[in-house]
């Protein structure tokens, strides 16, 4: 393992390179398929584009798998519970403290659940390359100036993949998290800003049925002096944990009018403080010991 033999700093200068080397290079190989998508007339053929651009992004999560165990001596501590299926559908939840999140997401989740969807911030539709493979895979992007626009993207992104296995990642507090933010919001949660139901009750309104399960993910970093993605580059987050609890999707919020329905938005939000107060109170734990005798991820 490389950062058992080199400094730490030139450890994530290396990490850093390759990594974004290797999603350089997805994002080249994405962009002729996603200039063949947007000329083609025929939804059949737009649909195939889009298989296309998952295979890339398999791959590319495959390769940074590999990555991660060359150069550090991964012992996440990995608590799952409940199975989980690649062929059945998912509504993904997590707590959002940084880009190393989604990454994390990727390669816990590679081959056991069908693929990633997450919605995004309608900016980074025009950051370059990433921005252009989302759009390509026909991730929502969402506006956040009101609910009406932000409801119909869900609802499109919905019907694109009604019949179709796929997880739905939600990242329920809208932005990472930070301890500034957490004060200037008036969070009453300790570790996590406070969770926006509305995206949530859209997405079981739409594709509630279809759903097989929701996957509750928590992530907790080492503590460090440094920002999580260069602690995590460095080396620093070999041993960070997460808790991954698979849980029945609430039937009593596959149905009901967030906008409208005082009861049922009150329903929809007592649910996630529900979850988000176990999520609080799990990170305290979590964070406060160190892992001890975790198991390495197996690679598959």
């Amino acid at each position: 393992m490389l950062s058992l033999l080199l400094p730490p700093s030139l450890v994530g200068l290396i990490a850093g390179i390759v990594l974004l080397g290797g999603t350089l290079a997805a994002g080249l190989a994405f962009i002729p398929i996603i200039v063949l998508k947007l000329l083609l007339p025929f939804a059949g053929a737009r649909r195939a584009c889009t298989e296309v651009m998952f295979s890339i992004a398999h791959h590319w999560s495959l390769f940074n798998r590999v990555v991660y165990r060359l150069l550090y001596p991964v012992s996440w501590e990995i608590d799952q519970r409940g199975a989980l299926d690649p062929h059945k559908s998912y509504l993904l939840i997590c707590n959002h403290q940084s880009i190393i999140d989604i990454l994390l997401m990727f390669d816990q989740f590679h081959t056991r659940t069908p693929p990633l969807c997450f919605f995004l911030k309608n900016e980074l539709l025009w950051v370059p390359v990433i921005g252009w493979a989302c759009w390509g895979m026909d991730f929502p992007f969402m506006k956040r100036s009101g609910l009406a626009s932000d409801l119909a993207a869900t609802r499109q992104f919905c019907e694109r993949f009604r019949n179709q296995p796929i997880t739905v990642v939600n990242f329920a507090e809208g932005t990472r998290f930070s301890e500034g933010k957490r004060v200037s919001k008036k969070s009453p949660y300790r570790h996590l800003l406070r969770p926006k139901a509305a995206g949530l009750s859209y997405t079981l309104n739409a594709m509630g049925e279809q759903f097989d399960g929701v996957i509750d993910v928590t992530i907790a970093y080492r503590p460090s002096r440094f920002p999580p993605v260069w602690s995590f580059l460095t080396g620093e987050q070999t041993q960070l944990s997460i808790v991954i609890d698979v849980l029945p999707v609430p039937a009593e919020l596959m149905a009901g009018d967030y906008q409208h329905d005082p009861v049922y938005r009150e329903r929809c939000q007592n649910w996630i403080n529900t979850l988000w107060q176990r999520k609080d109170a799990r990170l305290e734990r979590m964070i406060t010991r160190r892992p001890a005798g975790a198991a390495r991820p197996r690679l598959t």
